[in-house]
């Protein structure tokens, strides 16, 4: 196995993860097998419990693995199915290595950050080399160089790649090159200086990825290779992309990023053929035509919060050759002014998840609207449990009906807690997690979409639709279409007499890849599609 560690310098938010992503797409056209792999270096366990609008949304694996959004770029841009394996943050490393300490692992011995941490950073590569076997491993390290949390993680690999070799393992280095406007150039000394701190480490790079916003003229990559001692051909400029992110791939392999990578690794690999990644994003770049999609959501003033639906929209409106325009609406801002104001002009609507009361009525009302206005519908867990709670009230006359999440008291408690929640207490994975089956009604929408009976999804959720409705909710028009196979769990619901309304309790768009767009999200373009002409 060859090894490429993805680091990052002199301010955040480069898009490593992207970088990391591209390049496994570029080495999988190869015919190469590509796993990859992030060190987190924040001391909370997992993302879980974090605030979206700090972190971004929590990406969920099929194992139940709660993990960066990162690894949600891994997944849609190769054909990694990760786990647990795929993800380690200094909360879990440290929790690892005091529990050894308490059983008594270390025999006595001081536990210290060399050698205990560090060999636990390493045991976590082996594992996954084990587990995981591939071509390629590309173990990107969160945060910035210099920041004294993450100096475990690059001592570690430091380590790791004496004992691998160095002739298996490639340092990338993602890092700003800023354009100074008084002075009309690009400045190359915050890169030298990121570069001098890897180097004191005892980390040479042999890669470097400059995120620029204006070209990487031939003097400056000069400057560059000199004084951060890195080949010229391997001074790679990733200048901001125009319309779309999956033109990252693209960028970089003009900039013979993979083929500058094979012959640093010695892998002897065929030319790439990246006509269908291509072909992919020329249908997000020049669609035949536009649609155009409302999200009401309540982490909207942050893109990240809700990445992977986004993306996944992407993912199916490019299937239909079709661009989107995306319209981010605040829940909260819907509860003040009303959901006609936002939605009346958007020929498709999505509710997607979330947690605690703020933003809710206003959820509510979009579904309303959606219902009644026959604009297609699709909701995302939370998204589900409006749209039920929002039929309990205006279409069952249960008056106050919500879910015991928001109010405890509501006399028509239609959405209430997984009873296997009731005496959880903890907050940290405790939550319905991970993959399971639903099974599919025949003769519904749902059936429809998935062309089968039964599918298997991601969840994260602690709240479900209160079976003691059902028939009163059947009676008036509102169709269970999927259900946990022993019937107890309702999973996807839909309407009786609407064009297009379909929401789920799981998160589908966890699965949606560029080339293989999930049903659900492709059936709903396609229904705002029609709901245009």
């Amino acid at each position: 196995m060859k090894y490429i560690f993805v680091t990052g310098g002199v301010v955040s938010s480069l898009g490593k993860g992207l970088a990391a992503a591209a390049l496994g797409t570029l080495l999988e056209h190869r015919g190469l097998k590509v796993v990859l792999q992030k060190f987190d270096p924040y001391l909370n366990v997992d993302p879980g419990t974090m605030n979206p609008f700090q972190h971004g949304e929590v990406y969920v694996l099929n194992d139940g693995a709660e993990t960066d959004l990162d690894l949600g770029h891994y997944e849609r841009f190769t054909n990694c199915v990760l786990t647990r394996s795929n993800n380690s943050t200094s909360g879990q490393i440290y929790e690892t290595v005091l529990a050894k300490e308490r059983r008594g692992d270390y025999l006595g011995k001081t536990v210290q950050v060399i050698p205990h941490v560090t060999d636990e950073i390493k045991s976590r590569i082996y594992k996954l080399e084990k587990e995981q076997p591939a071509d390629v491993l590309i173990t990107e390290i969160g945060g910035t160089t210099g920041d004294i949390e993450g100096l475990p993680f690059l001592e570690a690999i430091r380590q790791f790649t004496h004992e691998v070799g160095a002739e298996n393992v490639l340092f990338m280095h993602v890092t700003l090159v800023p354009f100074l406007k008084a002075a009309g150039e690009l400045k190359t000394k915050p890169t030298q200086q990121s570069i001098a701190k890897l180097r004191e480490i005892g980390i040479q790079p042999q890669v470097l990825i400059c995120r620029c916003e204006h070209p990487l003229e031939e003097d400056v990559r000069q400057k560059l290779s000199l004084f951060c001692n890195v080949p010229l051909n391997a001074v790679i400029e990733a200048r901001d992309v125009d319309n779309t992110i999956y033109e990252m791939p693209l960028v970089l392999q003009k900039e013979k990023l993979d083929e500058t990578v094979c012959k640093i690794l010695n892998l002897k690999t065929p030319q790439p053929d990246t006509t269908d990644w291509q072909r992919f994003v020329k249908r997000i770049v020049s669609p035949k035509k536009r649609v155009k999609i409302a999200v009401v959501g309540k982490y909207i003033d942050l893109q990240d919060a809700y990445k992977s639906i986004y993306e996944s929209i992407t993912h199916a409106a490019a299937s239909h050759d079709c661009g989107i325009d995306l319209e981010r609406v605040d829940a909260q801002e819907i509860e003040s002014e009303g959901a006609e104001k936002f939605l009346k002009h958007s020929a498709g609507v999505v509710v997607p998840g979330g947690f605690g009361d703020r933003g809710v009525e206003g959820k509510i009302a979009a579904a309303r609207f959606a219902r009644e206005q026959g604009v297609p519908y699709l909701g995302l867990c939370l998204g589900m449990q409006v749209a039920t709670i929002e039929f309990a009230r205006h279409v069952c006359g249960f008056e106050g009906a919500n879910s015991t999440e928001f109010d405890l008291e509501t006399p028509h408690p239609v959405i209430c807690l997984l009873e296997e929640q009731r005496e959880v207490t903890n907050k940290g994975a405790s939550m319905r997690l991970g993959t399971w089956p639903t099974v599919i009604r025949d003769g519904t929408l749902a059936r429809q979409v998935y062309g089968t009976n039964e599918i298997f999804e991601r969840h994260r959720h602690r709240y479900e639709f209160n079976m003691c409705y059902h028939d009163q909710f059947i009676s008036n028009g509102f169709v269970i279409g999927g259900t946990s196979p022993d019937g107890t769990l309702v999973e996807l619901i839909e309407l009786r007499n609407h064009p297009w309304f379909l929401a789920c309790q799981f998160h589908p768009e966890f699965k949606s890849k560029p080339n293989q767009p999930h049903p659900m999200f492709r059936g709903f373009i396609g229904a705002s599609l029609a709901h245009l002409s």
